[in-house]
């Protein structure tokens, strides 16, 4: 199969569950080309980009935010495709049509992305994250720009911050269009059931990690060590971050021996980095910025309890199910996290880790203090959180089920969702 994988950002380190389906596919045989706005803003790669080569065949769109430049870079690419792609490139001249598409035209925003399609081909599976992606899929394939089956994967954001920032009917016409929608979660499954999605159309598919390189260690009781907590997450809003380190500073003084690391970056690092200088926590609490997933993993295999305080943004953006978690699950980590969207189908309350109501300081010490002071309970739940992970979030066996799903779509305009 050739499929054409559309996304926001490529290589991006804190995705990794989009890098080990496009790698998953290619080792099963199939050819991908990868469609993004943008690279993250990252000094490094995983060692998967360049092992399978990948740069090489992703494509970009070039968007200046100045008018003028972007009026500039589309003449570019015109003159540059007017003979070497002359018919894919009147294709993506239809995005120019005033008359039928107003100020989406006019902005040059919808040529851009167009453009970047003009130098591709058609594929069998048009593979998008994020479920505004889906709606670019769905105008590309109007205008005779991509061919193939559209399947779309919804994470979190897209079904909760942007509905709020677009109109109700922003998915109408994927769900009419589109061939099939992947919600990660039982959660975003009744949501696009509620949006009006026909529920023939879906299919729960969540995402995964692959066990081999996240290797199960037990986490023994310690003596004179270092109690480390551990979060991995983008610095944004909705991880909660802020929380975190509130109710790392109510046990700290309690529990010298506690380390808090936080590994990422983004638009709130200098804002935390200030909350942890104002609560006078520098001593325990550590930012370390953005690091590979063969560093996590190391960080991983010597922190003692995962952390993941969740909310739900100002703006409605929400989590699925963060990966970081499964990660977490698969070394033996306990999780301390919220009942948030999706997390508690993944984070078992008392079995596998604690959940507690977003925003709560209180209640996210209280479980800290738990696990710390009762060690031999993290044993008891890092055993059940990676039994969760081994069964239900392995990438070896999801991407054979995507690969079936693909095939079963390819043979079929219509495919059964998981009931």
């Amino acid at each position: 199969m050739r499929i054409a994988f559309i996304v926001e950002t490529f290589p991006a380190l804190s995705e990794t569950f989009i890098l080990n389906q496009i790698t998953g596919l290619i080792d099963r045989g199939h050819q991908v080309d990868i469609y993004a706005v943008k690279p993250r803003e990252a000094a490094k790669v995983h060692a998967d980009v360049i092992k399978y080569n990948l740069l090489q065949h992703t494509f970009y769109r070039d968007f200046p935010r100045n008018y003028l430049l972007r009026f500039l870079v589309a003449i570019k690419l015109i003159l540059q495709n007017i003979y070497k792609n002359p018919l894919r490139l009147l294709k993506a001249l239809r995005t120019l049509n005033f008359f039928k598409l107003g100020k989406k035209a006019f902005s040059l925003r919808l040529f851009h992305a167009a453009a970047s399609f003009v130098g591709g081909d058609d594929y069998d599976i048009i593979q998008c994250h994020l479920g505004h992606t889906g709606n670019l899929a769905v105008f590309l394939k109007q205008i005779a720009l991509l061919k193939g089956k559209i399947v779309t994967t919804f994470h979190g954001v897209d079904i909760s911050q942007m509905l709020i920032d677009n109109d109700s009917d922003f998915y109408a016409e994927l769900f009419e269009k589109g061939d099939l929608q992947l919600p990660i979660s039982n959660t975003w499954k009744q949501k696009l059931i509620d949006l009006g999605c026909d529920e023939s159309k879906i299919t729960i598919h969540k995402m995964g990690i692959d066990l081999d390189k996240f290797e199960f260690r037990p986490r023994l009781p310690k003596t004179k060590q270092k109690t480390r907590i551990l979060t991995v997450a983008r610095l944004k809003e909705k991880k909660g971050i802020e929380y975190g380190i509130r109710a790392v500073a109510i046990i700290a003084k309690e529990y010298p021996q506690l380390e808090y690391q936080i590994v990422g970056d983004g638009e709130l690092r200098s804002q935390l980095e200030q909350l942890i200088e104002d609560l006078n926590v520098s001593n325990w609490v550590t930012i370390l910025g953005s690091k590979t997933q063969e560093e996590v993993v190391q960080l991983m295999q010597n922190s003692d309890i995962m952390l993941a305080p969740s909310v739900t943004s100002q703006q409605g953006d929400c989590e699925g199910i963060p990966v970081v978690l499964m990660e977490a699950s698969a070394v033996g980590l306990p999780i301390v996290s919220t009942l948030h969207s999706g997390i508690p189908e993944l984070v078992k309350d008392g079995k596998s880790g604690f959940l507690v109501p977003e925003k709560d300081i209180d209640q996210l010490a209280e479980k800290i203090k738990k696990l710390l002071f009762n060690p031999d309970l993290g044993v008891i739940m890092g055993n059940h959180g990676r039994e969760i992970v081994v069964k239900e979030h392995d990438i070896n066996q999801l991407n054979d089920r995507l690969n079936t799903i693909f095939h079963q779509l390819l043979a079929s305009d219509s495919t059964s969702g998981e009931k």
